[in-house]
């Protein structure tokens, strides 16, 4: 499965969760390390984009195609709390993340995307025996068009 993930530069080269325990976020809790990507370039934008002001996207952020596994489960829309797309986030996503990562069950949880209906993310799970075969295929500036702000 190829994902997608946009970072900054000087984390261009490397898939951590350690951002995500630090900050938390709609599927994990802090201190839990998740690593959030997309399935296409758009909704790896859109879900940046939500989350950082205007003034603080400079052009320094790179889009990375990650090649994952096929060891995935999907958590499917119609099994989520009618506001699990609430921010602030909701203590029933962050569970079902929580739960992912520690049961290590799987590699990636694709879930429903809160910021564009229809779309998938993808949690990656950085415990998973699997994760030392996921390959970062392609690195490459991407520029932020400003008219989208």
């Amino acid at each position: 499965m190829l994902v997608y993930r946009l970072t900054k530069g000087k984390y261009k080269d490397q898939l951590s969760g350690i951002g995500a325990a630090i900050m938390g976020g709609r599927w994990n809790s802090l201190g839990i390390e998740i690593i959030y990507s997309a399935t296409n370039r758009a909704l790896a934008m859109s879900e940046v984009a939500v989350h950082v002001a205007f003034e603080l996207l400079k052009d320094n952020y790179h889009m990375m195609e990650v090649e994952l596994p096929d060891d995935f489960l999907e958590v499917s829309p119609s099994s989520l709390l009618e506001e699990w797309n609430s921010f602030p986030y909701n203590e029933s996503s962050r569970h079902i993340g929580d739960t992912f990562v520690i049961n290590n069950e799987a590699l990636a949880l694709r879930v429903p995307s809160a910021v564009v209906q229809g779309e998938w993310n993808v949690l990656i799970n950085p415990r998973h025996k699997k994760f030392s075969r996921i390959k970062i295929t392609n690195v490459v500036p991407f520029r932020l068009d400003r008219r989208l702000f």
